[in-house]
């Protein structure tokens, strides 16, 4: 007897200690200093309004107001870093050819229309700008705008010459980017998929609250999207469950505050349609990442959601 109320006494103590540092982080941890707060960002630079990672793009969503461009980054066979999303260059451009494989000064230019890859059934027909371009243009041309970097290949090359080019431009505080190196740890992090089932796990057993964390972003994805990507009726049951498993489980409020109030903020991918991006705010999630910054800018004047939101 004496055990078993040894048992529920700890078990009862754990879990209200527990949900007493989720509600109140500070407590045990020392609140993460942001050097930027972002609430519009704009993928790829905006995809579905301008061609992705191109300059016409960036340049279109930092216009608009954007808060923050997300671009994707690989190496050229002559060891430039370039703006770019996939590996191989055929989806972009038609030539069917890895980008590893190519010098920088022979890349083709991308297609006059490519598909959005958030939005069902949808293309963007391009300007006058198809060309891929350098990071280091990138950095050049928005030296005051905050930058989210998806490093697309584990290559430590690839890390090394971002992170340089991050120092030369002075954008320490101003990027935050994803990878498994340490190469600069003054540069702000993102959890890797990994560490995003690890927060999941910690949240869910209780632990998080006691666990101190490293990053200072979570980026996911909103997994119910997945019915507007693909035609619901050709989804199999499996399929079905896992998406609103994983919907279930990541769509949060109670976790998202946590993380916000310890300093981290919290990105929700790739939307595109009003109800998600209110789905996103009202779940406490600190930024929206879309491909039409135009529709998010307005959503966000419609409902008054700012900065301090």
């Amino acid at each position: 007897m004496s055990a078993a109320v040894y048992v529920l006494s700890s078990v009862t103590g754990y879990v209200l200690t527990s949900a007493l540092l989720l509600k109140c982080p500070f407590l045990l941890h020392r609140r993460k200093r942001e050097t930027f707060r972002c609430r519009h960002i704009s993928h790829r630079g905006g995809a579905g309004e301008n061609l992705e990672n191109t300059m016409e793009a960036f340049r279109h969503a930092v216009q608009v107001g954007t808060d923050m461009l997300e671009l994707d980054c690989h190496l050229t066979k002559d060891e430039q870093v370039v703006v770019l999303h996939d590996t191989n260059l055929k989806r972009s451009t038609g030539v069917s050819a890895n980008i590893s494989d190519v010098a920088y000064a022979d890349l083709p230019q991308y297609l006059c229309k490519l598909g959005v890859t958030f939005k069902r059934e949808c293309y963007v027909q391009g300007g006058e700008d198809k060309q891929i371009p350098l990071l280091r243009d990138v950095f050049d041309a928005f030296p005051d705008t905050p930058i989210n970097v998806d490093i697309k290949v584990n290559d430590d090359t690839l890390i090394k010459k971002v992170s340089e080019l991050i120092v030369k431009y002075d954008r320490e505080h101003l990027t935050v980017w994803g990878n498994s190196s340490n190469q600069n740890p003054q540069i702000p992090v993102l959890f890797s998929l990994p560490r995003v089932l690890l927060l999941v796990g910690l949240f869910y057993t209780g632990l998080l609250p006691f666990i101190p964390l490293k990053e200072q972003f979570l980026e996911i994805p909103m997994p119910s999207i997945t019915t507007k990507l693909r035609d619901p009726r050709q989804m199999t049951r499996g399929e079905r469950l896992i998406t609103w498993l994983a919907d279930t489980l990541l769509m949060r409020k109670a976790l998202f505050d946590h993380l916000k109030a310890r300093g981290i903020q919290v990105y929700v991918w790739v939307l595109n349609d009003e109800e998600d991006f209110k789905r996103a705010f009202d779940l406490g999630a600190t930024g929206v990442m879309t491909d039409y910054p135009t529709k998010l800018k307005e959503f966000m004047e419609k409902n008054n959601i700012s900065k301090s939101n």
